[in-house]
């Protein structure tokens, strides 16, 4: 154990011995805190466990069967170990790149699903995942080295060192990863320290007819009927630790794995959900809100539907496009909804109200002495300021990040990545081995880049993102290449986009690997894609990104200096920071809502209403045969119930993006279903957590065990469960 840990610990146990009050469902709890701040609540909730069963550094506990997927430092995904063979459940959507990026139309998993009936057939998957061993608070290292005086960037500056050195010390020379990650906008620290294993393999996948039932239709909407799950496995080397792909690796065997209970859930129920929730905003400002609802939000929502209903065009044509555009598609619906819905929510729940009322209450606790009106008396002109500056550039970021950075222009955004090797072409001093080791890297990408490109539907998005910068931008804010286009199309921008594809290699893999053969400085500098790319860009950075930089520290201080204030003002209250792609759990119980008058949803779905929802030939509401004759014939195995067989269910636990896969536990620690959405009347939720109307979607895991043993006949996969019947 090193010094940093020893004085962390000391700390962390003498913190131990308060017990202020925790309000339940709220909140995205760090596990190493529930002893003091939420044990008490949780067993009021019906919660069976103890601390230490929840998490522990020396003896086995949940956290050890929970899987970040990613890096470590910004998991994009949960998961659940449910086997002593590394074998893991996620999300369908968590998978889907997988799933899509394997998918041929000979072999075409995203149709007909996949399962890996040996260990010899599973896939790699091309993700790594993340297992928690500690975490430790080091605020008081860190906090060591500022001073009040300082601004947000010179108390980034002062910690870096520190964070560096603390991580260093706790990797035990690579055996581990040490994140570091502030918390409350920087008034607290914590490190979390990961094994990382590399070597993670596609083990089962149903058909996207069962995993994405429903849609873009029934996306953040209840009742669900989805099937939204995908299994994994971890693989180690022979002394059980990470490493990277092998044949010779082993199956992982995890410190702990969770019980699958297939005895079902009644209203009322305890539930905890464990997970890596990815990022929120509770402590957002009014100013923050409106400047969501009324700017960021709409333009967003204009270009991705923009971008959406060209994909579909062109993934309506033959099932090559589709399997290519179905990952772009599945990223870009998703929060083309969730802004819709947040946006709505904020608006009808009347966030930005709630907020000024708050901040009117701060400001007056400020001002009550002179102490704190020199500490916080800049606050709220912090937060109006930052965000009028922000205003200012805001309609060229999202241009920017939707039109070009984001999935928008596909081949300017290969062109990207050419302007480093045009450097190093240009200087004679460059060493040949350098630009060799550069252009099979570029090679490497440029394969799986056209894997899934479709020239015809890039072209079609450039001419729409060249129209909608056009009239968005003003003439004087464009660069200048863009303008010199913009003049040569005279207004028509399809005429614009067909003539870059033509003179450009960017769009072409034949004129790609040719290049890439004899690579030469000129071709790269004197291609329409690449100087479009580099004006955009270079504008960006140049106008965009500096002005934005001074505008986000004025925020970043003020929220620092607020949530400070606010936990003063409240010292008997827990708060809980936001989520940044930590562990977290939340708890609270399975529960149905009333949506708004006369609208009362249950708690549950049941395979009856896949038999409503069926529509053959449906996109979105199609399933396969098998399955329907199944449910015709209530064939569910001992996963059923008096005929029954439960799908889907609702609890009020607090999860956000990130949580996707999240495993969904009851009072014993067993798992009883993986999280997945959010409701549609509560996608305020980012911002502003509503007791009454937030509920999670999970998938019931009788419903997924169903799938997995009577459907795809892969009950090989359930044997290595420990089931609790």
């Amino acid at each position: 154990m090193t010094m940093f840990r020893k004085s962390i610990l000391l700390c962390a146990t003498i913190a131990l011995m308060f017990q202020p009050s925790a309000k339940a469902d709220e909140g995205m709890w760090l596990p190493m805190l529930v002893k003091r701040l939420n044990y008490v609540d949780m067993q009021k909730a019906g919660l069976k466990l103890t601390p230490e069963e929840i998490y522990s550094v020396n003896n086995a506990s949940l956290k050890d069967a929970i899987v970040g997927l990613g890096s470590p430092a910004r998991n994009f995904c949960s998961g659940e170990i449910v086997s002593n063979q590394g074998l893991f459940i996620t999300n369908h959507h968590c998978g889907f790149g997988v799933i899509q990026d394997n998918s041929t139309t000979e072999h075409n998993y995203l149709k007909d699903g996949f399962w890996a009936m040996t260990k010899e057939e599973e896939i790699p998957a091309g993700f790594s995942i993340s297992i928690l061993h500690h975490m430790d608070d080091v605020t008081s290292l860190i906090m060591e080295a500022m001073s009040d005086t300082m601004n947000e960037m010179q108390r980034a500056n002062a910690a870096r060192p520190i964070i560096d050195s603390v991580s260093k010390a706790n990797s035990e020379d690579g055996r581990f990863t040490a994140v570091i990650k502030s918390f409350f906008a920087g008034n607290e620290y914590y490190m979390f320290v990961y094994e990382v294993f590399p070597d993670v393999r596609l083990v089962g996948a149903p058909p996207s007819s069962i995993g994405k039932f429903g849609g873009d239709t029934d996306n953040w909407m209840w009742p669900r009927h989805t099937g939204d799950f995908t299994m994994f496995r971890i693989y180690a080397n022979e002394d059980n630790k990470p490493a990277e792909y092998s044949k010779d690796n082993k199956p992982f065997k995890p410190k702990h794995h969770l019980p699958v209970n297939i005895k079902g859930t009644e209203k009322g129920d305890f539930s905890m959900i464990f997970g890596f929730p990815g990022g929120t905003d509770r402590y957002m400002s009014s100013y923050g809100v409106d400047h969501k609802v009324n700017v960021d939000y709409p333009d967003r929502i204009k270009l991705r539907r923009t971008k959406l209903d060209l994909y579909e065009k062109g993934m309506n044509i033959d099932e090559a496009t589709q399997i290519q555009y179905a990952s772009k598609h599945a990223g870009v619906s998703n929060y083309w909804k969730n802004f819709i819905g947040m946006t709505k929510a904020l608006n009808a729940l009347g966030v930005a109200d709630k907020k000024r009322s708050e901040e009117a209450d701060f400001e007056k606790w400020a001002n009550e002495n002179s102490e704190r009106k020199a500490k916080y008396g800049e606050v709220m002109n912090l937060y109006e300021n930052g965000h009028n500056e922000l205003m200012n550039t805001q309609t060229k970021y999202n241009y920017f990040v939707e039109g070009f950075a984001s999935q928008g222009v596909e081949m300017a955004a290969l062109a990207r990545n050419y302007g480093k090797l045009a450097s190093m072409l240009e200087k004679d001093d460059t060493d040949p081995k350098v630009i060799d080791e550069m252009t099979q890297k570029l090679k490497d990408q440029n394969a799986k880049h056209f894997k899934n490109y479709n020239k015809t539907v890039d072209i079609n998005v450039t001419a729409a993102m060249f129209e909608m910068y056009a009239k968005a931008i003003p003439e004087e804010q464009r660069p200048e290449y863009f303008q010199t286009l913009i003049k040569k199309a005279k207004g028509d921008y399809m005429s614009l986009a067909k003539w870059i594809a033509k003179k450009s290699m960017f769009d072409d893999q034949d004129k790609m690997e040719a290049f890439l053969n004899k690579v030469s400085a000129k071709s790269i500098l004197k291609d329409p894609s690449y100087k479009i790319s580099k004006a955009i860009w270079d504008d960006f950075y140049k106008q965009v990104v500096p002005a934005r930089r001074a505008a986000n520290m004025k925020i970043a201080k003020a929220e620092r200096l607020y949530i400070d204030a606010i936990r003063q003002m409240n010292p008997n209250k827990s708060y809980y920071p936001d989520a940044n792609s930590t562990l977290r759990l939340t708890y609270g119980k399975i529960l149905p809502y009333e949506a708004r008058d006369a609208v009362f949803y249950e708690y549950y779905t049941t395979a009856e209403g896949i038999l409503e929802k069926f529509s053959p030939g449906d996109l979105e509401f199609d399933a396969p045969a098998k399955l329907i004759k199944m449910i015709k014939d209530k064939d569910y195995g001992r996963y059923g119930k008096d005929g029954e067989l439960r799908v889907c269910f609702l609890s009020n636990n607090d999860i956000t993006g990130g949580n996707s896969g999240s495993g969904v536990v009851n009072a014993e620690g067993h798992l009883i279903g993986t999280a997945f959405d959010g409701n549609w009347e509560a996608m305020s939720g980012d911002v502003a957590f509503e007791q009454n109307l937030q509920r999670t979607i999970s998938v019931d895991i009788r419903y997924t065990l169903f799938i997995i043993d009577k459907f795809a006949g892969a009950g090989h996969l359930v044997k290595e469960m420990t089931v609790i019947e």
